[in-house]
């Protein structure tokens, strides 16, 4: 992540984004956890996901927005944005 370091966005998990067939899913990194409600966007010949989310950070309520793309069959890059507040770009590759 851009804003973070390792030892911040794994201090409590393993930093992580789960995506369901339906857009929705979670995440979660640092003391930052939320749930996402997303939507496929063509853009020119490639998607991306876009989303908003709500959860908390360090147990006050936090919302935001991103997005995720697929770079190659294992990783993924992707944006998180807290709402008027900060915002990383990041790498993330699939889980074994």
């Amino acid at each position: 992540m851009e804003m973070w370091d390792e030892e911040y966005f794994n201090m409590e998990v393993q930093a992580f984004f789960t995506i369901n067939r339906d857009y929705s899913g979670k995440f979660q990194f640092g003391l930052v956890s939320g749930i996402i409600d997303g939507e496929k966007i063509k853009e020119g010949s490639s998607e991306k996901l876009e989303f908003t989310w709500e959860g908390n950070d360090e147990c006050d309520l936090a919302f935001g927005s991103g997005w995720l793309r697929l770079k190659d069959q294992i990783t993924m890059e992707g944006k998180v944005k807290f709402h008027g507040g900060d915002s990383s770009k990041f790498l993330a590759k699939r889980a074994k």
